[in-house]
């Protein structure tokens, strides 16, 4: 079996290629330019990037066995998700991975603003010996206000306590019950602006966050506030923010990201109570290798065709560990119903009875999802499904119970047919391997494991129909049988035949004349 492919575009950590595994082929492309990406995209995979390689519509498009992109790192502004999600392509990141170094980064470049270390770093290094020039201020006493309360941003918080800060947060998101555990009071927008005597930004930029602090904003803080943006360039608007810092309205700024990056020339350049870098939020080694190692994991996942709940373009959150043995059997009935009722339904219902109804089950109707539509179309994902569902016209309903009566766990799916004709398949898990079982196929009840290849007839029940249906099926390879009674319809039976190939439909449709079977049709289960 050919390796996966995996495109490195950018120098990751060597333990990203560790995690990555020896069953990977691991392919380089890093600072090679954008040429050279077009160029080993058809063949890959996967790809793994940090935010300099653009992964935008047209790099998307000639990558045609792409299945994931992996960002070693936290933002997405690289990456086209849109694009991306149409393709069906999983776009996976590390969204805790450098928490903790932009967060210890933020404090950084708080204390070098208030005291301005850099330039009297910078002075002293050309024989300046300035000490009244650079005069600072404590930060103990004061009030920070953050802007964006999530992980970083409390973080942020909790280190800024042991300094003696009084802190405020505008986060409409957040609760102020837990924006106390970490002694911030929650406030709006224009009382925060007015209080604050330090300003610290940590929101992803979106349509609504960017130029967030502009104009208005620059223009109701308090005088001689101090201004730090170690998240998103743009958010806080860099001319405005000059302006306010010629006025005197801003007594100083330290900037770590740009609108437009890599950025080598700005007008805050030339200020003096301007401290910048060069986008360093995520720049330790402790946080790249926990990066490359938890996206190199996921993509590993991916590639697998396992689910991968901390994909960004996925509709589910974490997956209990439990369940995921579950998803693999749902998906499977999935594929098993398209097969038997010949077509997609209106609705499919995804039921989960018994004992893992006690989970979080929501992610079993993705899969379900999945493998009925797998199918009938091709290129279909856990990212691109719900899309292709909506598009094919088939909504979903998922239902959960505590009683199953024979097994200790179900999955059922049932779904109506344009015909009108309702078809439904349930399976569970047994054993200590938890092996996966077929145990109903619309109202007939069966016992097979769900591997293997599998004819099924619908036919009236009557003497000599075992030795017409071997007859019939001569040359190809029976290795079990199954007659199953038990229907709505009475007299009728189910046969299920385990077989040694593939058996293609004209030749099932043959055999169903022969036996005078309602129809046949076949499903090839994976192991």
């Amino acid at each position: 079996m050919d390796k996966s492919v995996v495109l490195i575009a950018e120098e990751l950590s060597p333990a990203t290629v560790t995690a990555l595994g020896p069953d990977i082929e691991v392919r380089h492309c890093a600072g090679a330019g954008r040429e050279a990406l077009l160029a080993a995209l058809p063949e890959a995979d996967a790809v793994l990037v940090r935010s300099a390689t653009r992964m935008d519509a047209e790099a998307i498009a000639v990558a045609t066995r792409l299945k994931v992109i992996g960002r070693a790192g936290v933002g997405l502004d690289n990456v086209d998700v849109a694009a991306a999600t149409r393709a069906g392509v999983m776009v996976v990141n590390a969204p805790t991975s450098n928490i903790v170094s932009a967060a210890e980064l933020t404090v950084g470049l708080l204390l070098a603003v208030a005291r301005n270390i850099p330039q009297a770093d910078a002075a002293l290094k050309e024989g300046q010996w300035q000490r009244s020039r650079y005069t600072g201020v404590e930060l103990s006493g004061k009030t920070l206000g953050i802007i964006g309360l999530g992980r970083i941003g409390s973080l942020v918080a909790r280190r800024m306590e042991a300094f003696g800060m009084r802190l405020l947060a505008y986060d409409p998101y957040v609760q102020p019950e837990y924006a106390a555990q970490s002694g911030v009071r929650t406030t709006g927008l224009d009382e925060l602006l007015a209080e604050a005597d330090f300003l610290t930004v940590h929101l992803p930029r979106t349509s609504e966050t960017t130029g967030l602090i502009g104009f208005d904003a620059l223009h109701k803080v308090k005088p001689g506030v101090r201004i730090v943006n170690a998240a998103r360039g743009g958010i806080v608007d860099e001319a405005e923010l000059y302006a306010a810092l010629k006025e005197g309205r801003v007594a100083g700024a330290a900037v770590d990201v740009f609108a437009t990056e890599p950025c080598t020339d700005s007008p805050l350049f030339a200020l003096d109570n301007v401290v910048v870098t060069p986008h360093l939020g995520a720049g330790t080694a402790e946080a790249q290798e926990r990066a490359g190692a938890v996206v190199a994991a996921s993509v590993r996942q991916a590639l697998s065709g396992r689910f991968v709940p901390e994909a960004v373009n996925v509709r589910m959150g974490a997956v209990d560990g439990e369940l995921d043995p579950w998803l693999a059997l749902t998906e499977q009935l999935g594929r098993l119903f398209t097969a038997t009722a010949g077509s997609l339904p209106r609705q499919l219902r995804v039921r989960a009875d018994g004992e893992i109804a006690a989970h979080d089950t929501a992610a079993l109707e993705l899969a379900a999802v999945r493998g009925a539509l797998g199918g009938v179309a091709e290129g279909v994902s856990y990212v691109n499904a719900p899309l292709i569902a909506q598009e094919r016209g088939v909504g979903t309903e998922l239902v959960s119970g505590p009683d199953s009566p024979v097994h200790r766990s179900l999955v059922t799916l049932s779904g109506v047919l344009p015909s009108g004709e309702e078809v439904s398949v349930a399976g569970t898990l047994t054993g200590l391997n938890s092996g996966r079982r077929l145990v109903e196929v619309c109202g007939f009840a069966v016992d097979l494991p769900l591997t293997g290849n599998v004819v099924f007839f619908r036919t009236s029940d009557r003497q000599g129909l075992f030795g017409a249906v071997t007859d019939a099926l001569d040359g190809i390879p029976l290795t079990g049988l199954q007659i199953a009674h038990g229907s709505p319809a009475g007299n009728e039976v189910l046969l299920a035949l385990s077989v040694g190939r593939p058996v293609a439909q004209e030749v099932l449709d043959d055999v169903a004349t022969r036996i005078d079977a309602t129809r046949g049709w076949s499903f090839e289960q994976s192991a």
